[in-house]
């Protein structure tokens, strides 16, 4: 297992309201980190143009890229290949994607193909109870489906979302595990989500760390917090002090 103390980075969705990736930046600094996952908020990734002076300004600033997402492919590859030559030349190896349903199962072979020439990792988000691969189960019949490039970026929060124990599917998933969302909700009597700081809601953060060492997890982990919108660098600096203090007993 890599040193997330050193390695954990952010989703730049926790600083949308930010549109300048400058701001961005400092904001991740601010936080105290010095890596990224970045999301269509602050890049166009079907507009090529736009590339190099995206990546160069986070480069230059010493923040670096280590995955984008969460994309949705539909199977149209004279976009969808865009976005796996912007995680090539950013030197990243992930992108946590979703399929359209519809799309299926001629999308997965464009993704493997793709994920194949540009040498990346896909990590399908379960993004909740409500979407078609927020489970365990579907998400098990997806990778029987699939080779190897197709794993799991694993969001906490959206798993407890779906009644899921994350701790477990770290487990279950282990070598398909390629990424991992470090997020927490707590939820109302309507099981209506809110986002909290990570390891104070429902979220065992000690257990889902220390399953992440047993099963040697090496793929990338980001913080995302998507509370506080205007002024969210406060709570996501607890989060990264919370990882970090909890890494330490681990």
């Amino acid at each position: 297992m890599f040193d997330l103390s050193n390695e954990l980075g952010v989703q730049s969705f926790c600083f949308r309201t930010f549109a300048k990736n400058e701001e961005v930046i400092q904001c991740v600094k601010d936080v105290g980190l010095s890596k990224i996952e970045i999301c269509q908020k602050h890049a166009d990734f079907a507009n090529e143009a736009v590339f190099e002076q995206v990546i160069d300004l986070y480069r230059k600033a010493g923040v670096g890229i280590v995955s984008i997402g969460v994309q949705t492919l539909t199977g149209k590859p004279e976009v969808e290949e865009k976005y796996f030559k912007f995680v090539q030349m950013a030197g990243a190896k992930f992108m946590s994607v979703s399929f359209a349903l519809k799309a299926v199962p001629g999308v997965y072979r464009m993704a493997e193909k793709f994920a194949d020439k540009y040498d990346i990792r896909l990590g399908i988000h379960n993004h909740g109870g409500k979407h078609w691969l927020g489970t365990s189960e579907m998400l098990q019949h997806v990778f029987s489906q699939t080779s190897e490039r197709i794993g799991l970026c694993l969001d906490t929060a959206w798993a407890l979302d779906s009644r899921e124990d994350p701790i477990k599917m770290v487990q279950v998933f282990a070598k398909r595990l390629y990424g991992v969302h470090f997020k927490d909700f707590v939820f109302d009597r309507a099981r209506k989500p809110e986002d909290v700081v990570v390891g104070t809601g429902n979220l065992n953060l000690p257990a889902l760390l220390k399953g992440m060492k047993e099963v040697n997890f090496n793929g990338y982990a980001v913080l995302e917090y998507e509370g506080d919108v205007n002024n969210p660098v406060p709570a996501v600096k607890k989060c990264v002090e919370a990882v970090r203090k909890e890494i330490k007993n681990v």
